[in-house]
């Protein structure tokens, strides 16, 4: 049996990455880019850099920063509608996961047009929309080397999973230099995230030996590096290792998928507006423990890489010590409880059916080494409480 990987047609990975941005856009034959990010990114001037950076090559570059976090149906239709509007060649995505999101949706609609939901899973989107550069200013979707989107349709609460080779980036510059200044909060959420991201596609149905190399290392540099980000933002060489991280996770689970968790935790984003990143963090614990008796060596591989278990420690061993880490780890980068975080109680328990509901419909669950029906998945939200 063979295996399909799709990757970027270029990955340009390191410090000072994103500043070959001319020299990519020269090499794809593009000329007129329209940067997609978000405000904050205008803000802190990053934008600014990239167009400063295309202008030495002459190169004038528009910009749409009217993403949201968590992007929905309305906010990408805004950006749709300007990149009709405009005579671009090509998009730029700077930012974390939802501009990047976002701007593979808007290429695809922007060229193709139609609604959102006509694009949603189980649908392959194979059709090329305008070009996508991505440029993360995160470490932890792994969105620049994905052929997937979440969009959410805000008249009914969905998170649309959308999938096909027409979402992959043309392009993925990875540059740590860019998350040199993320706050503690946002470098934790991305970083389980992705750490969350390389163990699905490790545990995953669909693993295959590609996939399992790049899961494996972007554990073994995520694992031990979160911790030293989350203290000390300032300290390159962890922010250098977590960003290859969650590239790698990125490769690793657009070629295995990935399971339980986000299956799980797209509802609860969308329901209760968690980001992606925390809701995969407050349930990756429970997740796992629920988990592991599918796939025990996996799981143990798992923790041997984090480098959290030793060659010596038998499974039944590595696996104690990864619950204990995923419980310690939550605790120490202060991933509040689903009550913590506000979320009304009786709500939630209504809820809890659709969720499951969706949560399989999204077919992630069916990934998974031990694969719940729905029942046990409203059990594991009510334990989530």
């Amino acid at each position: 049996m063979s295996n399909q990987i799709v990757l970027p047609r270029i990955l340009q990975v390191g410090a000072n990455a994103s500043r070959a941005i001319p020299d990519v856009l020269t090499t794809l034959g593009c000329s007129r880019p329209l940067i997609i990010t978000d405000k904050m990114m205008v803000q802190l001037g990053f934008a600014r850099e990239i167009q400063d950076v295309l202008r030495t090559k002459r190169i004038d570059a528009d910009v749409f920063s009217d993403t949201v976090p968590e992007p929905t149906v309305a906010s990408i239709q805004a950006g749709v509608e300007h990149a009709r509007n405009g005579n671009f060649d090509c998009i730029i995505a700077l930012g974390g996961g939802s501009p990047i999101d976002s701007a593979k949706a808007i290429g695809i609609l922007a060229r193709f047009g139609g609604e959102m939901r006509d694009y949603k899973f189980p649908r392959q989107v194979t059709e090329q929309g305008l070009p996508l550069i991505a440029i993360p200013t995160t470490s932890g979707t792994g969105s620049e080397v994905t052929r997937f989107t979440i969009i959410t349709d805000e008249k009914t609460d969905e998170k649309m999973l959308c999938v096909g080779i027409g979402f992959m980036p043309v392009a993925a510059l990875v540059d740590f230099k860019l998350t040199m200044t993320l706050p503690s909060r946002v470098t934790a959420d991305t970083g389980i995230d992705a750490l969350t991201h390389a163990i699905e596609a490790y545990v995953s149905l669909k693993s295959n030996l590609y996939s399992d190399s790049q899961a494996l290392a972007a554990m073994s540099l995520i694992g031990p590096n979160l911790r030293r980000a989350f203290q000390r933002g300032d300290d390159a060489q962890a922010r250098e290792a977590l960003m290859l991280g969650s590239t790698l996770a990125g490769v690793a689970f657009s070629a295995a998928s990935v399971a339980l968790v986000h299956g799980m935790s797209r509802p609860i984003g969308a329901f209760f507006h968690v980001p992606h990143g925390l809701s995969n963090a407050m349930l990756l614990p429970a997740v796992t423990e629920f988990s592991i008796p599918g796939a025990p060596g996996r799981y143990a591989d798992c923790a041997r890489a984090m480098r959290i278990a030793s060659a010596s420690d038998t499974d039944e061993q590595a696996n104690k010590k990864l619950l204990e880490e995923l419980q310690a780890l939550n605790d120490e980068l202060q991933v509040p409880t689903v009550e913590g975080f506000g979320i009304n109680r009786d709500r939630f328990f209504e809820l809890m059916p659709l969720m499951a509901k969706q949560a399989l419909a999204s077919g992630s669950p069916g990934n998974n080494p031990r694969v719940p029906p729905a029942d046990e998945i409203v059990e594991l939200y009510r334990n989530l409480w």
